[in-house]
């Protein structure tokens, strides 16, 4: 660097460009520096995995040479050392070249550019071996902080055609590479397949040479960009407005292009922030609904009166009355403030109490929200904002869901005890309605500036009514399109963790889609598109069925906006009151399907999902042509967004929070990814210890979500599998929970679900330490009464198949159908030569009627103890081991029925049923001491007092 001499000022020099070939070199000789060595002197150890070593894998990950070993690790460390610098330089520079005068953009691309580096420095010096969950933390933070990273880069590159496209083509390929990368992960990982670790570590290496060549790219901007160091007194300010380039000029009459040609303002995000919100607190209310209404008839065993709570959201009748209607839009803020009864209905301590919480929150909700879209509906640039807050708040929702194992942290099932985040839920309420009240919402009266429509408020009632249906039955909760194609073991199909995140990801683009193309959404040929992947979701299984779950995605959330558009253009009284009717009676058709023995004409409806799904697509159709009768679609055929430039800017905000939730759903699926290196608890004896538990929908005794109190006792019981009754939750009336979820997670174990909620049964689950080999899911014999469903599966049991069956036969009224049930499972189980265990719910009395077809020889089962006569539900049985001991434990107030236990020794032969002491019994073969005598929060051993061991 020479020194130059200005006007008597002494000057350095130091070409931009250096800057970064210094910072790309520094960044390459760390990660091929550690590679090189560690290829050199560990090589065999840095390729070895949980599952495999050379020569089946035969290439180390990029965690694996950075982080394991001295000294690859080490020389990682100080090369990304050096690097650091550069790297904070190179932030600092692309800032200085790209700063605009009243623009906030490029501040906030800085800080996400050193938010980036310093995350790089979390996972570097805090390794996987060091501490996995920070190192974890540090890494996704990283990842989440490279998408808006890249797009800044991109929307302010300097006018370098060269440079753009390069970034482009490195940012195409660098995001494209997550999804073979996330595919063999889940290869390696799941499906155990050799040789997929050593192809996901070739694509995850490419992303850090992608990554650092992304960066790379500055060097071409800095070509003609130096730094200089001179005394003086007073800063020089030229003209520093950038522009875009030629590439981009090409594409800035594009409608997305169009979007973002604005400045940024904070405000007006804070704004978009608190109308999503509050748009969130209405999903939050009317998903928290179903499950308090759930509660009344599941412990009345049948129709208890307080159903009729569901009819709470017809209240938009209300906006027929014409002073009423000036009212309720005049001050929409208020009516939504009065929605905060249902974020606090947790504080009422009664179910009672807080249905009627709820039911308040959704009449007025429903009423406030039909009231501000109509209210708009002479001015489309507020309207759209509207749309897209309610829209935008169910996909928020959902990602909420996903991030709290499908339980919203907001509902009145929720508390503090129970992973509940309320008082956050109702403070965030609070400054979100104080933020909307600050400015108009609504024009008071919703009958001024707006030609008479054309078509029918009758039509378009039903559209809304199957599309608000169809969100809120498929949509409210990432893993209910999974669960209906999930068919079992092996993994054939999407998995709630990580394949949520991609019905999330679905959802925000066919909204995007939906906004920027909205004459496209309303045609018949997208409505032929969505049908068609309505009758895959709903016809088949796996990945067919899925990838016709995220067709039918798109298309309901494209159509959004253009649905709530044109239902607004009628009265609104009649409309809306007719949409959300019929809505509710959607709600009650697809109960119907499955609780058919225990309501008024069910067995019409019986098992006819098909049927709801039809009926769901027909209304839309009714929607789809009503808006058609529009004359606007006609006289507008621009698809571009609206030319009022202030529409564009609101737009791109929303746009932003919808960037933002997407960020947090893939940072999830990241976070959620099981480890599937379970441990049973007593390895040392091959012991397996089994539970049989009808765990009533995860609601317990007082309605509060259970899942906390079910991992307590089953981790205390030392559980290594247990079968799960009455466990499909994924229906509106229960709220599309999954309890498997959060139980699986905390507990460290693999989960079959089955048969899925479309196949109309009351669901049941297997957990399993062990890995599930096989599995399938059965439908039984039920001419009469209430399906019964089963699991017929197989795990690895140290080093030994053995074959674990979950059932739940029909009620007590219907004979002849667990007459055919107990032949059909006892036919199937009698088949199989494999040491056996039967977890079941049998309606039946020891020793009398079905029980001696259980207890066969066709079966080959035999009873876990023959003289425990107290039973009539639950039964364990078995065959081909040694049966070591037999509890059974109170259920306090969490369900209707106790955990029943088994603990066999895999390997042994069955033993005889005569009974010994405990002080017989080896210490790893015996039942916790914690549920002896008084237990703990009201878990005991019952019936017996004391468990039961054998010979």
């Amino acid at each position: 660097m020479a020194p130059k001499h200005r006007d008597g000022d002494v000057v350095a020099t130091v070409p931009g460009q250096w800057i970064t070939h210094f910072h790309t070199a520094s960044a390459y000789a760390a990660f091929v520096g550690a590679l090189i060595v560690g290829l050199a002197l560990h090589y065999h150890k840095i390729v070895q995995n949980e599952h495999f070593g050379y020569p089946i894998e035969w290439f180390p990950s990029v965690s694996a040479t950075i982080g394991d070993r001295y000294p690859e690790r080490s020389v990682f460390q100080v090369f990304i050392a050096i690097c650091s610098g550069p790297r904070f330089l190179l932030v600092f520079l692309f800032y200085c070249l790209s700063n605009r005068p009243g623009s906030s953009l490029p501040k906030f691309v800085a800080g996400v550019g050193v938010f980036r580096t310093l995350t790089c420095g979390g996972w570097t010096y805090v390794t996987s071996t060091d501490d996995h969950d920070w190192h974890d933390i540090f890494m996704i933070s990283y990842l989440v902080a490279t998408l808006p990273w890249t797009i800044g880069c991109l929307a302010l590159s300097p006018p370098n055609p060269r440079a753009i496209k390069l970034r482009k083509y490195l940012a195409s390929a660098f995001f494209g590479t997550l999804v073979p990368l996330v595919y063999f992960f889940i290869q390696h990982k799941v499906h155990r397949v050799p040789g997929a670790y050593t192809i996901y570590a070739f694509f995850e290496w490419s992303l850090v040479l992608l990554d650092v060549a992304f960066d790379a790219v500055t060097a071409l901007d800095f070509s003609s960009f130096e730094i200089v160091v001179k005394d003086v007194k007073g800063l020089s300010r030229g003209d520093n407005q950038r522009i875009s380039d030629a590439v981009l000029e090409k594409e800035k009459d594009k409608p997305i292009g169009q979007v973002f040609d604005h400045r940024f303002s904070w405000a007006a995000l804070l704004d978009a922030v608190a109308d999503v919100y509050l748009g969130l607190s209405f999903w939050t209310i009317l998903t928290g609904l179903g499950v308090a209404v759930w509660y009344f008839p599941l412990w009345y065993m049948g129709i208890s009166g307080f159903e009729v709570a569901v009819m709470s959201t017809v209240s938009p009748f209300l906006l027929g009355i014409g002073p009423l209607r000036k009212f309720i839009t005049r001050y929409s803020a208020l009516t939504l403030g009065t929605t905060v009864v249902g974020m606090g209905a947790y504080l009422f301590s009664t179910p009672v109490g807080r249905l009627g919480a709820i039911s308040f929150s959704v009449w007025m909700s429903c009423l406030a929200w039909s009231a501000i879209w109509c209210s708009e509906r002479g001015n489309a640039t507020r309207l759209e904002a509207r749309i897209m807050a309610w829209t935008i708040g169910l996909i928020a929702s959902s990602v909420a869901k996903f991030a709290f194992q499908t339980n919203n942290p907001f509902w009145p099932i929720m508390h503090e005890a129970n992973g509940g985040w309320n008082k956050t839920g109702i403070l965030l309420f609070v400054l979100a309605i104080a933020r909307v009240s600050r400015r108009q919402v609504g024009n008071g009266d919703v009958s001024q500036g707006v030609e008479k429509p054309k078509g029918s408020s009758a039509l378009a009632g039903l559209g809304l009514a199957g599309l608000l249906f169809g969100l809120h039955s498929l949509l409210s909760d990432s893993s209910t399109m999974i669960m209906w194609v999930w068919e079992g073991y092996p993994v054939r199909g999407p998995l709630a963790v990580p394949h949520g995140a991609w019905t999330i990801l679905t959802m925000g683009i066919g909204l995007l889609f939906g906004l920027f193309y909205p004459n496209l959404t309303r045609s018949w040929t997208a409505f032929g598109i969505g049908s068609v992947g309505a009758a895959l979701l709903t016809l088949f299984s796996n990945w067919t069925g899925y990838y016709g779950g995220l067709t039918l995605t798109f298309y309901m959330m494209a159509l959004t906006p253009a649905m709530i558009a044109n239902a607004v253009r009628y009265p609104p009284g009649r409309t809306f009151f007719f949409g959300f009717f019929m809505y509710n009676i959607m709600v009650l058709f697809h109960v119907w399907v499955v609780a058919y023995a225990f309501v008024p004409g069910g067995p019409l409806v019986r098992e006819h999902t098909d049927w709801v799904m039809a009926t769901t697509m027909l209304m839309i159709g009714c929607g789809v042509f009503n808006a058609l009768q529009d004359n606007a679609p006609k006289r507008q055929k621009s698809m571009r967004p609206p030319p009022n430039p202030a529409a564009r800017k609101q737009r791109s905000y929303y746009i932003y929070i919808l960037l933002a939730l997407q960020l947090v759903s893939m940072a999830v699926a990241y976070l959620r990814f099981p480890s599937y290196d379970y441990t049973p608890y007593h390895p040392e004896s091959k012991s397996l210890n089994a539970g049989i538990w009808t765990i009533h929908f995860s609601l317990d005794n007082d309605m509060w979500s259970s899942e906390k109190r079910m991992e307590s006792l089953i981790r205390e019981s030392e559980l290594d599998i247990i079968g799960l009754l009455e466990s499909d939750q994924q229906r509106i009336i229960m709220g599309n929970r999954d309890s498997t979820q959060y139980l699986a997670e905390q507990l460290g174990m693999y989960v079959d679900a089955g048969p899925g909620p479309n196949k109309h049964t009351w669901g049941c689950a297997l957990l399993s330490k062990f890995p599930i080999m096989n599995s399938t899911h059965h439908l039984l014999p039920s001419p009469h009464g209430e399906l019964a469903p089963a699991i017929a599966a197989t795990i690895l049991a140290y080093d030994e198949l053995i074959d674990v069956y979950v059932f739940h036969s029909g009620q007590e009224e219907d004979p002849e159908d667990r007459q055919l049930q107990m032949e059909y499972l006892t036919a199937l189980m009698g088949s199989s030569s494999r040491p056996s265990i039967l977890l079941s719910y049998l309606v039946t009395k020891p020793k009398q009627g079905n029980y001696n077809g259980w207890v066969s020889p066709r079966s080959g089962m035999r009873d876990i103890d023959p003289s425990d006569w107290d039973r009539w539900c639950e039964y364990i049985l078995y065959k081909g081991m040694r049966r070591a001991g037999y509890a059974r434990i109170s259920r306090s107030t969490i369900t209707d029925t106790e955990l029943q236990v088994g603990k066999f020794v895999v390997g042994q032969p069955e033993g005889t049923d005569d009974i010994i002491s405990e002080d017989q019994v080896p210490e790893d073969l015996r039942f916790p001491a914690l549920f002896k005598g008084q237990g703990v929060r009201g878990h005991r051993y019952h019936v017996f007092d004391e468990p039961r061991y054998f010979a």
